[in-house]
C-alpha cells in the first residue's frame, strides 16, 4: 500500500515535469511565432517605407532638375544682359576717351596760343614801364617834387580822408548802437515804470503830536521839567515843546526812537496821568508795539512782493526800514518798489525772477543797521543776508547794486538799474537846496574846464547840461569827443541820481558886408 502510494507520486510528479516542459515548450513554440510574425510585419513595413521613399525621392530628383534648367536659364539670359551691357559701356568709354584726346589738343593749342599772348604782354609791359617812367620824370620836372614827396603828400592826404572817414563811420555806428541800446533799455524801463505805481514823498527826520489843551502841555512838562526829561531819557528823542503851539515836536534821527516817542506821547495825552513812573511803563509798552508791528510790516512787504522762505532775523530787518528814510523817501516803500521793478526787468532780460525780486527787495537791508555797524550799506546789507540766505545770487545783486565792486554780475546791474528807476523818478527823493546848487555848479565847472568851450548851462534840475562851443576850435567831430569826454568825467568825479545828458552845440556863422 505504501508502496503504490509512492509509485503514484511519482508517477505524478514525472507528469508534472513532463507537463511543465511541454507546456514550456508551447510557450517557446508560441513566442517564436509571434516573434516571426513581428519580423515579416516589420519587413513588410519597411519594404513599404523604402518603395514610398524611393518614390519621393524620384519626385524630389525630377523637381531639383527642373529647378536646375529654370536656374540655368536665368543665368543664361542675366549674363547675355550684362554682357550687352557691358559692350555699350565699353562704346561709350571708348567714345569719352575719344572726346578726351580731341578736348587735350585743343587745350595744347590753347596754350601755345596763351604763351603766345603773354609774350606779348610781357612786351606790352615793358613798354608801359618806360612810359611810366618818363611820365614820372615829366611830373617831377613838372610839379618840382620827387616821387618820395608826392607819395607822402599823397599818403598824408590819405591818413587825413581815412582818419575822417573812421571818424564818420564810428559816429554812424555809435549812432545805431546807442539807438538800438536805448530802444531796447527804454522798453524795458517803460513798462517796468508803467506796471508800477508809485507815491510822492511826504517822510521827514521830525513829528509833531497835537496838544488837547495848555494844561496839558504844563502837565508833559511836569515840575521842574521831570516829565519831560523823563520821557527824553526813556526815548532817547529830543522834545521840543514851545516853538509849535499846541503841538509837541518829536525830533530824533533814529526813525524807531521818534515813532516810540509818538505812540507813548499819544498814550500819555489819552491817559492823563503822567509821571516818571507811569512814563517808563508806557514807553515799554510802545516799544513792545513797534517792535510787533515791525515784525508784521515786514512779513507784509514780503508777502506783497511774493518773496517767501525769509528768516525772522531778515524779516525783523525788512520791517524795521518802515522807519527809515533816505532823501525823504521811504526806505521799505523804495524796497519794495524796486523788487517789482527788478522782476519786471528780469522777466524782460529772461533772468529768474524771484532772485531779482528778493535781490531788490533786500537790497538796502543794511541801511537798517549801518548807524550801528561800519561800512557801506549795500556791503552791510550783503554780508547780513549772506548769514541767513544762501542764494550766492541775491548776495551779488546787493553788494553790487551800487558798483562798488570790482566785478559786476548780471544781479547787479539788474538791481542798480531797478534802484536808479524808483529813486531817481520825479517826487521820489528830495535834496537839499545847498547840495542841489553844488551839484550843478560841479557840473558847470567840469565842462569848464575842457578847452574850446564857451559857456555851459546845467538846465533841469541838473539832469541836463548843454555846452556851447568855439567853433573854430572845435570841429564837429571834435564837438562828439568832447561831449564823450565831458561824460566820462562825469562819471568819474560826480556823484548824481539817475542819468544827466550832454548836449555839446557848435554854432557856425558865414557873415559879409555889403559895400
Amino acid at each position: 500500500m505504501g508502496t503504490d502510494i509512492v509509485v503514484i507520486i511519482a508517477i505524478l510528479f514525472v507528469g508534472i515535469v513532463i507537463g511543465v516542459i511541454i507546456g514550456g515548450m508551447a510557450v517557446l513554440t508560441y513566442r517564436r511565432f509571434m516573434f516571426n510574425r513581428q519580423i515579416r510585419i516589420a519587413e513588410r513595413k519597411a519594404a513599404k517605407m523604402i518603395a514610398e521613399a524611393g518614390d519621393e525621392a524620384r519626385v524630389i530628383l525630377n523637381n531639383a532638375q527642373e529647378e536646375a534648367k529654370k536656374t540655368k536659364a536665368t543665368v543664361d539670359v542675366e549674363y547675355r544682359e550684362r554682357r550687352s551691357e557691358l559692350q555699350r559701356q565699353e562704346n561709350r568709354l571708348s567714345q569719352k576717351i575719344e572726346n578726351l584726346d580731341r578736348k587735350l589738343e585743343g587745350v595744347e593749342q590753347r596754350e601755345r596760343g596763351m604763351a603766345g599772348k603773354e609774350k606779348e604782354i610781357d612786351s606790352i609791359r615793358g613798354q608801359l614801364g618806360e612810359l611810366r617812367d618818363k611820365q614820372l620824370q615829366q611830373l617831377e620836372l613838372i610839379s618840382g617834387m620827387s616821387s618820395a614827396e608826392a607819395r607822402q603828400q599823397l599818403i598824408d592826404a590819405m591818413q587825413v580822408e581815412m582818419e575822417q572817414e573812421t571818424s564818420r563811420r564810428l559816429r554812424e555806428w555809435e549812432i545805431k548802437l546807442k539807438e538800438e541800446a536805448n530802444e531796447r533799455a527804454q522798453g524795458i524801463l517803460s513798462q517796468a515804470i508803467q506796471r508800477s505805481a508809485s507815491e510822492i514823498v511826504t517822510e521827514s527826520t521830525v513829528a509833531a503830536v497835537p496838544l488837547p489843551s495848555d494844561e496839558m502841555k504844563g502837565r508833559l512838562i511836569g515840575r521842574e521839567g521831570r516829565n519831560i526829561r523823563a520821557l527824553e531819557q526813556a526815548t532817547g528823542v529830543d522834545l521840543i515843546i514851545d516853538d509849535t503851539p499846541e503841538a509837541v515836536t518829536v525830533s530824533s534821527f533814529d526813525p524807531v526812537r521818534r515813532e516810540i516817542a509818538r505812540n507813548a506821547l499819544r498814550k500819555l495825552i489819552l491817559d492823563g496821568r503822567i509821571h516818571p513812573a507811569r512814563i517808563e511803563e508806557v514807553v515799554a509798552k510802545a516799544k513792545d508795539e513797534v517792535d510787533a508791528d515791525i515784525i508784521s510790516t515786514g512779513e507784509q512787504a514780503a508777502y506783497q512782493v511774493g518773496v517767501h522762505g525769509l528768516r525772522p532775523e531778515i524779516i525783523r530787518l525788512l520791517g524795521r526800514l518802515k522807519y527809515r528814510t533816505s532823501y525823504g523817501q521811504n526806505s521799505l516803500s523804495h524796497s519794495i518798489e524796486t523788487a517789482y521793478i527788478a522782476g519786471m526787468i528780469a522777466s524782460e532780460l529772461g533772468a529768474n525772477v524771484d532772485i531779482a525780486k528778493r535781490a531788490g527787495l533786500l537790497h538796502d537791508l543794511g541801511k537798517a543797521v549801518d548807524r550801528e555797524v561800519e561800512g557801506t550799506h549795500a556791503q552791510i546789507g550783503a554780508d547780513l543776508v549772506k548769514q541767513w540766505d544762501k542764494s550766492p545770487e541775491v548776495v551779488q545783486g546787493i553788494a553790487e547794486h551800487h558798483m562798488e565792486t570790482e566785478n559786476v554780475s548780471m544781479w547787479g546791474f539788474i538791481i542798480s538799474a531797478a534802484d536808479a528807476v524808483s529813486s531817481a523818478r520825479p517826487g521820489a527823493r528830495r535834496e537839499s537846496l545847498e547840495n542841489y546848487l553844488k551839484r550843478m555848479k560841479a557840473l558847470e565847472d567840469i565842462a569848464n574846464d575842457f578847452k574850446g568851450v564857451d559857456k555851459s548851462y546845467a538846465i533841469q534840475a541838473g539832469r541836463e547840461i548843454r555846452i556851447l562851443v568855439k567853433p573854430d576850435e572845435i570841429d564837429d567831430l571834435g564837438a562828439m569827443r568832447l561831449a564823450r569826454d565831458i561824460v566820462k568825467r562825469i562819471e568819474e568825479g560826480l556823484e548824481y541820481p539817475g542819468q544827466i545828458k550832454v548836449t555839446v552845440m557848435r554854432e557856425t556863422r558865414a557873415v559879409d558886408f555889403a559895400k
